[in-house]
């Protein structure tokens, strides 16, 4: 673990980003709370294992919104709809959309790593999370070499957004494992990212920021992204 009440993010995101390239796990906070990631096979089963998460259950990419533009594959309305987000509201956000598994940036992913990080042809991207995770999602695009991963949580305990919070089951399967203090959008229900299903509008989860998304959604493209889940269905 390490500690300090200066750091810099940038050089925690580089360093996170050489982590996962060795084959190691890191941990590191994002503003939607802090997050475990990695890049290979041997990594990703680890983190699972350690999450006690199932394998039914996608892991998401840490991507940015050039990364966005480059492998989905979706419409002019969803991609304005993520810029004035990112941009105009400086929001996080994740997103399920359709994504170009040709792209040089899956390349050399793992077959296991790029099946577990999409479903039915689409990928979770979380984009806009703090700059430790933006620098880790501007350096994956640069040297295609993408970070995958979770909330650093035991699964279904809600995301945890101080290092003392996370299981130490967790922690411990880390290599690099970065206590930087509270997480931007801390609070007691446990809520990570809000995901927006992109070719429907509807969400996958219902989460930090929603209602915000909710508005830009409305005022600027007027798109009602409802406020429930749908269940899912047998």
């Amino acid at each position: 673990m390490t500690q300090s009440n200066k750091f810099d993010p940038v050089a925690d995101g580089r360093r996170v980003h050489d982590t996962v390239l060795a084959g190691g796990i890191a941990i590191f906070k994002a503003d939607v709370g802090y997050a475990i990631v990695g890049h290979t096979e041997p990594a990703i089963r680890r983190i699972y294992e350690a999450k006690q998460r199932s394998f039914s259950k996608p892991c998401g990419m840490f991507g940015s919104y050039d990364m966005f533009l480059e492998v989905i594959d979706i419409g002019e309305r969803a991609r304005d709809f993520v810029r004035a987000v990112i941009f105009d509201h400086q929001l996080p956000i994740s997103i399920v959309a359709p994504f170009r598994a040709n792209h040089p940036l899956f390349r050399d992913v793992a077959p296991f790593v790029l099946s577990n990080a999409s479903k039915a042809g689409t990928m979770d991207i979380l984009m806009n999370a703090g700059p430790t995770h933006d620098e880790i999602a501007r350096r994956a695009l640069e040297t295609h070499k993408p970070v995958f991963g979770s909330s650093a949580n035991r699964s279904l305990t809600g995301s945890k957004f101080h290092f003392q919070d996370v299981e130490r089951e967790v922690v411990d399967c880390a290599a690099l494992a970065l206590d930087r203090g509270p997480s931007k959008y801390s609070n007691e229900r446990g809520l990570g990212s809000s995901i927006i299903d992109l070719r429907t509008f509807r969400p996958v989860r219902v989460g930090i920021v929603f209602e915000q998304l909710q508005q830009v959604a409305d005022k600027h493209f007027g798109i009602d992204i409802p406020s429930q889940v749908d269940a899912p269905t047998s």
